[in-house]
């Protein structure tokens, strides 16, 4: 078995400027990705795509590889996820390189560890699935969500659950979006890392955060200092 992590790293960051390499908790975001696909020893290859030189030279110091930057395609707003994956497998293909499976690894997922990815690989490879993907239980079921209508009146986005249990409800889940595992020749068909034989990874919320806003930042960090103390104990 063989395995490329991939972690994607554009320069622009329009809500958190330079959000990718900014410190979080004693040093550059992107470096607890890096040490966490290094540490779990299940990759090959551990590599950054971007198109920033600082963030390269941050990645590298951290031990992650930067063989190549980023097209203005794949560097663009418009650029999925996708299109920057399959650049890099392509671009290492072109150098007599190929892998089984891929990671995809955001840069700015502190809580992504290597227990976690090597766990996750081995379910993955286990299962036969074509990717896994990490997700968390809606913390309040969606069936009961309000929405305001063109009056201002507050309306149930589903009447028909206004006097259904909670528990009775099916449990929801969103992504996490911290990484994603998957078959490259699924990838390469499919081109999305949720796919049609995917098996779920369940974080637990305390170890997950969205990070987009100033104030995400500052509650991740604390989320992140307390698991800190937690293992301390």
């Amino acid at each position: 078995m063989s395995a490329i992590a991939i972690i994607t790293a554009r320069g622009g960051s329009k809500r958190i400027p330079r959000k990718n390499i900014r410190e979080f908790c004693g040093k550059p975001i992107i470096n607890y990705s890096i040490e966490a696909a290094l540490q779990s020893g299940i990759f090959d290859e551990v590599m950054v795509s971007t198109d920033d030189e600082e963030i390269a030279e941050i990645a590298k110091k951290a031990g992650a590889k930067v063989p190549f930057y980023r097209s203005a395609e794949t560097s663009s707003d418009t650029a999925t996820t996708a299109d920057v994956l399959l650049e890099v497998l392509d671009e290492y293909e072109k150098m007599g390189k190929s892998y089984e499976y891929g990671c995809c690894i955001y840069p700015t997922a502190p809580f992504v560890t290597a227990k976690k990815l090597k766990s996750a690989m081995d379910k993955l490879v286990e299962s036969g699935a074509e990717s896994i993907v990490p997700m968390q239980e809606f913390s309040y079921p969606p069936q009961r969500g309000l929405f305001i209508d063109e009056n201002g009146l507050v309306k149930m986005l589903h009447p028909e659950y206004a006097t259904t249990r909670s528990q009775d409800l099916q449990k929801q889940y969103h992504e996490c979006g911290q990484f994603y595992i998957f078959r490259n020749d699924a990838f390469r068909i499919q081109k999305d890392t949720t796919m049609e034989k995917s098996i779920p990874y369940i974080i637990d919320p305390v170890e997950s955060q969205d990070i987009d806003t100033e104030s995400d930042w500052k509650l991740a960090e604390l989320k992140y200092s307390f698991l800190q103390q937690e293992k301390r104990k």
